[in-house]
């Protein structure tokens, strides 16, 4: 049985043209008086959108790490690099030949002859298993060496914490080193000052701290905050063998000149490399704004595939949410009859139903995207990048929730406006 109070608040609210906020009001109402459905509802379109959320943002903070950590290299700078030096493919059932390693003649050679505005470097990656001690201290076999010459740093826009990169007279291969801002604080403790003029060990080795480098954060691999870089002579006389290959990278003043000396950079490679006119290049030119356009491209994919998981979780949210606004309508059958024959239109009902699915869709969807940023930006602290709002999938969120709710609201609010009157007030 309906209370009178009841009838009666339903009654003045269905025989006027109920506002916005009347309709909300007692559709919070309704959603409250069969709050355990309505609840499981909210749950999973809340688990959908936090997937779709989580996951957009994971990958957006994924990307937005890497772009800071590429923009020490900068969008103005390129690398070369022997082609198919990563990956070996497979084309035709035939494997496809790895490249000869750029050596350090010809390293040297390219780094002299290239005339730009720019600066141009070379390095040696050296080995990634160094232990590096200082007195009693001694840190684990992950440290990366790198043999660097003196103008790697300007190149890689490395900021200081204390004492200096090496100079000129460093780069012909004094035993001196810059170390990482978390391999100094290892060492050193908190106090990078500190380091600069101590004697540490590499490999039995000895070397002076000249500087330390500032911490970057993880970014995209930590690796310049776990490394030690020493003279490019010195490395090449310590680790030089004839697998190693020794990276070149082009640093510009302007950015719009990218084309012109990548294609100069290549015809100068092919000289020193002693290719024929008619060989393909052996070599690559990469930019660190083309490596990130890549990497945004190839999570096209893995957006779409997102997207699609998330709608599939939506779906199953949509037809439990129909089927409780049509066990509601059958709920209260009797309730709309009343209603009716006291004046309600059918417009005002459809609309009171359609709300209520709206607005479960939309609690489901707040909460969705309120985990969905929180989990998405757990990567972002791994990282130790910025907390990231994802603005754009907040509201794709909120958009599907809408359609979801409007979609699944509209057979039962249409079924409980057809009602008649009178069967409905027989209706036990």
């Amino acid at each position: 049985m309906i209370c009178t109070g009841l009838l009666y608040s339903f009654a003045r609210v269905y025989i006027s043209e109920m506002s916005f906020r009347e309709t909300l009001v007692q559709s919070l109402r309704n959603i409250r008086a069969n709050l355990l459905r309505a609840s499981l509802t909210v749950m999973i379109i809340a688990l959908g959108i936090m997937a779709l959320v989580g996951i957009l943002t994971s990958l957006d903070s994924l990307i937005n790490a890497l772009s800071t950590n590429f923009s020490g290299l900068g969008a103005n700078a390129f690398s070369i690099e022997p082609k198919n030096s990563n990956l070996r493919g497979q084309r035709r059932g035939r494997m496809d030949q790895i490249s000869d390693v750029i050596s350090f003649r010809q390293a040297l050679a390219f780094r002299d002859q290239f005339e730009t505005q720019g600066k141009t470097s070379v390095s040696l990656m050296c080995t990634s298993l160094a232990t590096v001690a200082a007195g009693e201290k001694k840190t684990n076999p992950n440290i990366t060496l790198l043999g660097v010459d003196a103008g790697y740093f300007d190149v890689q826009a490395f900021k200081y914490a204390a004492g200096r990169p090496f100079t000129t007279a460093d780069a012909q291969g004094a035993g001196v080193v810059v170390l990482g801002g978390e391999l100094a604080r290892i060492l050193f403790k908190d106090e990078p000052a500190s380091a600069v003029g101590q004697k540490v060990h590499i490999s039995n080795l000895r070397f002076v701290v000249v500087g330390v480098l500032e911490k970057k954060g993880a970014g995209a691999t930590g690796a310049t905050d776990r490394v030690a870089m020493i003279p490019l002579a010195q490395a090449n006389a310590l680790y030089d063998t004839p697998d190693k290959n020794y990276d070149i990278t082009v640093a510009l003043n302007d950015p719009l000149l990218m084309g012109d000396e990548i294609e100069r950079a290549q015809i100068l490679m092919r000289r020193i490399r002693k290719l024929r006119i008619f060989d393909e290049n052996d070599f690559s030119a990469t930019s660190s704004s083309g490596l990130l356009s890549l990497i945004k491209e190839n999570t096209v994919m893995i957006r779409s595939a997102t997207v699609a998981i998330g709608l599939i979780t939506l779906l199953g949210a949509a037809i439990g949410l129909m089927n409780i606004m049509l066990v509601s309508v059958t709920e209260r059958t009797r309730e709309i009859g009343i209603v009716k024959s006291l004046g309600a239109s059918s417009r005002v009902i459809r609309r009171l139903f359609l709300t209520e699915a709206v607005l479960i869709c939309q609690i489901g969807g707040i909460v969705g995207v309120v985990l969905g940023v929180l989990v998405g930006n757990v990567l972002s602290v791994f990282l130790e990048s910025p907390f990231l709002m994802p603005w754009n999938w907040i509201l794709l969120g909120l958009v599907l929730c809408f359609v979801v709710g409007v979609v699944a609201g509209y057979y039962p609010a249409n079924r409980a406006a057809g009602l008649d009157p009178i069967e409905s007030l027989r209706y036990e």
